[in-house]
């Protein structure tokens, strides 16, 4: 994946086991996700997280990857090409660094992600969020993502498969001009 193409704001790069710790870090700073999605991450859990895969795919459909601002982590983000199908970007996990939070910089990151994959050919973006995180549903909904009738029970709390439409009409967020 042509990752550059995802921001025109932010460094993006692949993130790597020396980077643990600072994923860590920024993952402790958000703990109403882990309230919702158990189990409260770890070291271990990051570093199984990086190459968790989908069934079918393999690591280079994979992107484990951080946005930077001013040397900052600003958000870790797991992106799958072509799952579950080959015009669907799947969003595996995203977090924002908490002191980033509240200003507007999630939605424009999340607005650019899905700009670049439209331009790389995607047709879809699709995620799961955990029933009931009032945090993650607020965002995800104002990003234009749309509850699916896909609810899968996982150890702990159902996940709620959400999608959005790579279309022109569709690529600002709710309220936008």
């Amino acid at each position: 994946m042509e990752i550059q193409k995802l921001s025109m704001h932010y460094h993006i790069r692949f993130l790597e086991e020396k980077d643990i710790p600072e994923i860590y870090s920024l993952c402790l700073g958000n703990p109403l996700f882990y309230e919702y999605c158990p189990p409260a991450v770890t070291v271990d859990s990051i570093r199984r997280d990086m190459s968790l895969l989908p069934p079918g795919k393999s690591l280079k459909d994979k992107s484990y990857i951080g946005f930077y601002q001013n040397g900052m982590l600003a958000a870790v983000m797991d992106l799958i090409s072509g799952y579950p199908d080959p015009k669907t970007a799947y969003i595996g996990f995203f977090m924002m660094n908490r002191s980033v939070q509240g200003k507007g910089i999630g939605t424009e990151l999340i607005s650019e992600v899905c700009e670049g994959l439209k331009a790389m050919g995607f047709s879809r973006a699709m995620l799961a969020c955990a029933k009931g995180n009032p945090q993650s549903g607020h965002f995800w909904f104002k990003n234009r993502f749309e509850k699916t009738d896909v609810e899968v029970q996982k150890e702990g709390y159902i996940a709620v498969r959400l999608e959005r439409a790579l279309t022109t009409r569709d690529m600002k967020p709710m309220g936008a001009g």
